[in-house]
Formats: C-alpha cells, structure tokens, sequence
C-alpha cells in the first residue's frame, strides 16, 4: 500500500515538521512494515509553469516530425513574450494548455534546462511528458492540462509534484491497512491525535425505490449496496488532484467513474464497481455460478466459471465475478464527447474473504479489490462508500443522486471477546494495568466492558479480573484473547518489552528418535543418495497415476481447507509423489544418473473419519498446556508416520577407465532399505510382493520384527515401478523406488548402536550351493541356512544364481559363501564343516533344497 504523505494529512493532523521518514518510524514502532519512503520532486526546480500553445510550426527535412512552437507562459520569463520552443510531440495542438519549464529549471535525474540550439533553431526551454516530470512510466506525449488553468501558473503546485510517499507492506491479517482510512487511523495512534475518518458521512436510509438487487447467496454476501446517479455529464474528466492522488498509490487514471470507484477504494478501503445502467438487463443479482458458464472481464479473457465462484448478474446471466473484476458488457465507456454513459449504478458490497481468494486464485486473476476482499473488508462501510462515490460524481461529473437507496444486509451481532483484564500482562511478561490496556483497545475502535459493580470507570469501582471487548467492524482479524493481547503490546511498543532470558532446563540432549534419524540421513547421503525435500501438498490425480486401487487406504486423504494451489487440495499419503516429481524435473534438464532420498511425515486420516478430525482447540501461551489439552490436540490431528523414501534412475555406478559400471535395478532400492534398518539394528526379510506403484515381478516386501512381542511388522516395500507408471508419470523408463516406515523401524530397533565385533581369531570361509525350486524365495534359503549356522556364523552373502538345463527345468541354483568365526578361539576345520552342514539340514527341512553335485 502506497501512501502520499500530503494525503495522510487530509485525515489527520501530523505536526508541521513530521517528515515521511519521521511518520515511518512511528508506524514501523506501531507493528505495520513501512518498507521505503520514496521523495517525489527530489532534485526538481522551477520555474516550470502553465503554458499555452499560440503557434505551431512544422519543421521538414529531419528523421522525424519536430515542431516549432511559441508557447504563452505569463510573466515567468520575465518578460510575458512568447517563450519559443522545439518540441517533437504530436499529442497537441493551437491553444493546449502544457507544462513547461524554462531555461534554469532542474528536471528530476539532475537533468538542467538551458536556452540550446537544437535542429536549426533556438529552443528556450521545454515541454514536459509525465515521465520526464516523474509522475509514472507514460512517455507517449506531453502532458495536456485542462483549459481553465492559467498560463504562468506554477505547475510544480498545480500537480502536487512534491510530496512523500510511504510504501507499506501489508501483512494478511491487517486488510484495514490498505487503505488511507486505516494507515490514518494507525497514525493518529501513533501521534495521539484525533482522527478524520473519511467514512463519517450522512448516509440516507434504505428504501423500497432503489435499484433492485436480488442475493441468493447471503453467505457468499451477506452486505449489498446499490446507488444510482443520474445526468452525468459524458465528457466530465477526472481532475488534476484526483489523478495525481491515484498516481502516487500506484493507479492509472482510466475515466472519471472508474477513477472514482479506485479512489474511494484507496481512501475508505471497501472496493466498489459503477455499471453503465443502459447495459443492464433487469435486477441485479449475487449467486453461484452455473457449470459451464462463461463471462469476459474487463481484461478481455473469456473465463469459464466454476460452480464455486461467486458472480454478480442480471437476467442475462454473469456481469462480473464477484469481488474481483467486473465484465466487459456493462464497462463503463471511458467519458469523453462520444461516450454514451450518463446514468451510473454504483455498487458496494461485503463479500466472504475465502470465496474471493479462491476465485482470485483459481482464476489466476489478482486484483485491487480481490486483494482487500480476501483480507476482510468493513462490512459496515459499504453504504458510506457508495455514499462518497455518489458525492463525487455529483460534484465532478454533474450528475445528481436518485433517491432510491437499496441495501440487503444479512443480520448479525457484533463480535464481541471476554479477555482477562490481566492477559496481555501475563501474554508479554511485563505491567501494562487495566487503564492502559482500555485506552489502547479503544484507540483501535473497540468498545470495551468490565464487570464492575458500578459499571466500568476505569477508575474507579471494584475490579474484576475479565473485560467484555466489542471488536469493531474493520478488523475481522481480532477474534481471540491474545489477538487482543498483540494489539495492547503493538501500541506500547515492542521495544519496550523487558529483555529476560529463560530459564531453560537442563539438556538431555536428542532423543533416540531423533539420533536415529540424523544417522539414517547421513547413511544415505553415504550411499551416494542427495536428499530432495518436498512440499507434502499433492494433487488426487497422482493416485491414478500410480496405479493404485479404488479402494487402497492411500486414497483416503486430508483435504486443506485453503490449499496454497487448487491443483494440489490434499496432504500426501506416501512420499513417492514429491519424490519422483523432483526426479523428473532433474531428468528433464538432462540429470539422468539420479539417486534422491527424503524423510518426512506423510498424513492418515483417523479411523472413522472422512477428512480428517475436527478443528483442534487453542492451546494456552501464559502457561504449558495441561496433558489433557495435548491429547485433545493429538487427537484433532491425522495420524503421521513418519518415512524414508528413495527414488533411482539411470547408472548406479557409471563406468570409465576403472571399468564396466551398472545400471540402477529393484536391487539397489532394496539395498537401500536394508542401509536404513541397519541404522537401528534391524535385521529385514525380503519376500516377494504385489503392491502398487511397483512391477508385480519387481516388488518386495519388507518385514522386521517387533523387538517387544516378536510380531513380524511390514515395514514396507521396494521394487521396480510398474512401466505404466513411469508413463504416467513422465519419467524415465526404469525407475526403482523404495519406501519404509521409521517408526515401526524404530520399534524393531533395539535402541542402541554397537560398533561391528572385531574377533583377533582367524575367519572359516565356506561355500556352499544349493538347488532348490524356482519359486522358493532366495530370501527363504538364507534364513534358513541363518538359522541352522548358529552363532559361529558371522556373515552370509549369495554371490551367484544359476539356472540351466544341468540342474532341470524350473529350478535354481543358490550359491552362497558362509563365513564363521568365534570371538574366543580359532575354529577347527570340523567345527566349521558341522556349522555348514546344520545350515544346509535346515535349508533343506525347510524349502526343499539339494546339495549341489551331491
């Protein structure tokens, strides 16, 4: 929000001296990020004065048009003779009043104008555009003033050329702040002065005569406003100080109603929209709209609604989408000797702030006016804007006020907030004391009860530890105790907050969780994995891209009540959407090598419910919250396991001198897995798998066993992705992927880290080949073969897989190496060869399996 400080001034009455640099400060100390104050005119000198066009000659032989012009300046050259000079404009003409400065003006840049000799003549001075005067960007011509300006009049006066302006960054819970209304009324604050507030105004009362409106959305608008003027005058244009005014906040000056409506927007804060009444067809009206409809706005794009977007109509259909822009068919044509317009409807209304930022959003179409709606508006100004919008075009235009007056108001009451005298007291940890937390509420507007016995004084009766606050209208933002509590230290001052360091408990540093994580992360990272953080929001259409059942529990996801994007409503339920979005966007810009990993929470609707639990309660800030208010926020919130995830594309291991490399297979996914459990000393059984987003030939299951009760805990799965959807998906033809749960690895864990047992004892290393069907799991053989071993066994690897007509048709042969060892003495070659041959009794007892060759 841009604020010229000549106009802050129309409210209140800044001390003389206050300089924009001065009214910065305080605002900044009053809690609003003032971020620049930027000096127009700085460097400009006069003279530079009214002008008027006597002569115009046209100059040949150059490479483009230049003209010869004696220009009227009055006595400010001294002499009241014609002032003669070259000018390559075209945008005027005999008679025009200009703007021009004379030889020893300064223009902004510390461009000095001097008499100077410029295509064959002498040119004393020049004829000044907007840009070259710093009033906007506009260079297309010289500035044309209205005829009733005087020449030599001084134009550095006449356009308001210096001034300052304060450019605030307002933050979504101040809407009132985009406005002149609430910057004046934070300033008057600031200073201790009263204020002129803009929305004051006689308002006449409504009547059965105004134009008719129908709302069939009260919730969607609950406050609509309608006034008409009639008589205007068509070529009415909007004077010097209206568009200057409009100029310094950012705005271009379009046509005198337009003009209007934004001003009073800037000024009193509530949007509005004036429609040429010829082009409207019967009542105006305010409902949803319609599947399949279509409206062009003002900006010339024909937009196709949405059935949850508000639109405003008439019997035609839409004529605008509701607090956000207007349609073409009732523009207002730009006034002027051939514009039509001379009967005006204007419009003010309270829309609901979510509906406008969704539309707002949904359309890709931010406004001046969606901006304000989707912060909340007063939804008691409305009848004052339309007020000033109405006086205005009475006083500028010539027009004059029906007496129809049409306001549909939705009843409400006024909010209202039981606060404890004492809260922002024990909210900043500092005295404040009943009066100056009164007197700072009332200085924002809100009407405050205690519960004295004699009423509330302020002075006097007894005390009572509670205030009844009655918020006022312009500050949907304060709904809470501390909302309220924010406001009374705001206005003290942050700065004068006591400075106190806490007390903290003595550490006991990261819990085992936490350590446990930090230790996962950094063995991936090891394993040549780069963690790809992502956004939890995914879009539903990513379920049927991965290929999952119409019934498969990560359907059932947590809808946002107010997603950052449309396109991604719901919080995830799996970490391979974000995953694998950042694995095509690298290959896309020619990474194709890739190994990403990422840890994080995904979202499980409880049990029983359709979207999630209720809203969860407030939790208290003057105090720790008791174990009930926890639990009641725990079981407010979704379920959230936490997971790792990897995603592979590409090499594995590239080649080079060094040799042959390899590409990424399910194995590598599978490894990884193993890499985390490993961390907690997790111990995991790889068995064949059928799980969607994974090749049913390519995917494994993964089971730990819970270090409590022995149950065997799915963990997760690991694989190939299907070919369908790596299609789907836009990725590369071969992508593994793997995800687990930490949690449950954390519940097999046993807690503890040891380092690997280091024997001084020599290593029995034997092999052994087994042949056993081709369905038996190479996973089955090796817990066997474990268990049989016992404890001599130290380490068990399976280094080749055979598969040919010597050992018959559908069967395999598994060849793996057994290395045992002892912790106390060196095993004999007889203690080693019975350890294998329990190892193959087991495998054998338990799949079937055959000594090879025997």
């Amino acid at each position: 929000m841009r604020v010229p400080l000549s106009w802050l001034r129309e409210y209140v009455d800044l001390p003389a001296g206050a300089t924009g640099r001065d009214v910065q400060a305080k605002l900044i100390s009053a809690g609003l990020e003032v971020e620049t104050v930027e000096q127009l005119g700085a460097g400009l000198a006069g003279p530079l004065v009214v002008g008027e066009v006597l002569t115009i000659e046209e100059l040949e032989g150059f490479k483009k048009p230049i003209r010869f012009c004696t220009v009227d300046v009055g006595k400010a050259n001294g002499t009241g003779d014609p002032q003669e000079i070259v000018c390559g404009a075209r945008n005027f003409a005999v008679g025009d009043k200009v703007v021009v400065i004379l030889p020893g003006g300064v223009l902004p840049g510390d461009f000095r104008i001097a008499a100077r000799k410029t295509y064959g003549r002498v040119s004393h001075g020049m004829i000044c555009s907007a840009r070259e005067l710093g009033m906007g960007d506009d260079h297309d011509g010289i500035i044309v003033l209205p005829p009733e300006h005087e020449a030599g009049t001084d134009a550095i006066a006449l356009l308001e050329l210096v001034d300052e302006v304060l450019d605030i960054a307002v933050t979504p819970d101040r809407g009132y702040a985009l406005s002149m209304r609430g910057v004046a009324r934070e300033a008057a604050t600031a200073y201790g002065l009263p204020l002129r507030d803009p929305a004051l105004l006689d308002v006449p009362a409504p009547n059965a005569i105004g134009y008719p409106v129908e709302v069939a959305d009260p919730t969607g608008c609950d406050r609509f406003t309608a006034r008409t003027v009639v008589g205007i005058d068509p070529g009415a244009r909007s004077p010097i100080w209206l568009q200057r005014r409009l100029q310094k906040v950012g705005v271009r000056p379009i046509s005198l109603a337009v003009d209007i409506t934004n001003y009073v927007m800037f000024e009193v804060g509530q949007p509005l929209h004036a429609y040429d009444r010829s082009r409207l067809t019967g009542a105006i009206g305010v409902r949803r709209a319609e599947p399949g409809e279509k409206l062009t706005t003002l900006d010339g794009v024909e937009r196709v609604l949405d059935p949850s977007d508000l639109v405003i109509t008439d019997e035609r259909g839409p004529i605008g989408l509701a607090g956000v822009m207007g349609g073409a068919h009732t523009e207002i044509a730009e006034f002027g000797e051939d514009s039509g317009t001379t009967e005006i409807v204007v419009e003010a209304a309270h829309f609901h702030p979510v509906s406008i930022a969704r539309t707002a959003r949904r359309h890709k179409l931010g406004s001046e006016a969606s901006r304000r709606f989707e912060r909340g508006t007063d939804p008691l100004a409305t009848s004052a804007a339309a007020q000033r919008v109405v006086d205005l075009l009475v006083l500028l235009a010539g027009g004059h006020a029906e007496p129809g007056v049409t306001e549909i108001a939705t009843p409400s009451q006024p909010r209202t907030i039981t606060m404890a005298a004492d809260h922002p007291d024990r909210v900043a940890g500092t005295v404040y004391g009943r009066e100056t937390v009164v007197r700072r509420l009332q200085e924002i507007g809100c009407h405050v009860r205690g519960t004295y016995a004699d009423g509330f004084t302020g002075t006097s009766g007894q005390e009572v530890d509670e205030l009844i606050v009655t918020v006022p209208s312009w500050r949907p933002d304060l709904s809470y105790p501390n909302d309220l509590a924010e406001e009374v230290i705001r206005l003290e001052g942050y700065e004068n907050l006591p400075s106190t360091l806490p007390r903290l408990p003595s550490g006991r540093g990261l819990t085992d969780g936490q350590l446990l994580r930090r230790r996962i992360g950094r063995a991936l990272a090891g394993a040549g994995y780069a963690e790809a953080p992502s956004y939890p929001f995914v879009g539903t259409e990513v379920f049927d891209q991965l290929g999952l059942d119409g019934d498969d529990d990560r359907r059932r996801a947590v809808r946002l009540a107010n997603p950052l994007y449309d396109t991604e409503p719901v919080l995830r339920t799996t970490m391979l959407p974000g995953l694998l979005a950042t694995l095509r966007r690298n290959d896309g810009r020619g990474s194709h090598d890739l190994a990403l990993f990422e840890t994080g929470l995904v979202f499980l609707p409880k049990e029983g419910t359709k979207n999630g639990p209720a809203r969860p309660p407030r939790l208290p800030v003057d105090r720790r919250p008791t174990a009930d208010e926890l639990a009641a926020v725990q079981a407010a919130l979704p379920d959230q396991p936490r997971r790792a995830a990897v995603v592979l594309a590409g090499a594995r291991e590239r080649s080079g001198w060094w040799g042959a490399g390899h590409p990424e297979t399910w194995a590598d996914a599978i490894e990884a897995a193993r890499t985390v459990a490993r961390e907690a000393n997790v111990e995991l059984t790889v068995r064949q798998a059928q799980y969607a987003p994974y090749h049913p030939g390519r995917c494994a299951a993964l089971y730990a066993t819970d270090a409590a009760d022995g149950t065997e805990l799915l963990i997760g799965h690991a694989g190939e992705l299907h070919p369908r959807v790596t299609k789907a998906l836009g990725l590369p033809d071969r992508v593994s992927a793997m995800e687990v749960d930490l949690d449950l690895i954390e519940r097999a864990g046993t807690g503890r880290v040891s380092g690997p047992r280091v024997s001084t004892f020599p290593v029995a290393t034997q092999d052994v080949a087994l042949v056993v069907d081709g369905t038996v799991p190479a996973a089955a053989v090796e817990s066997a073969l474990r268990d049989g071993a016992g404890d001599l066994l130290e380490s068990l690897r399976l280094f080749d897989i055979f598969t040919g007509p010597q050992i018959g048709e559908g069967r395999k042969s598994l060849a793996y190496a057994l290395r045992f060892r002892a912790p106390d003495r060196t095993l004999t070659a007889e203690e080693a060869s019975a350890a294998r041959d329990a190892a193959i009794s087991a495998a054998a007892e338990r799949t079937g399996a055959i000594l090879r060759g025997a």
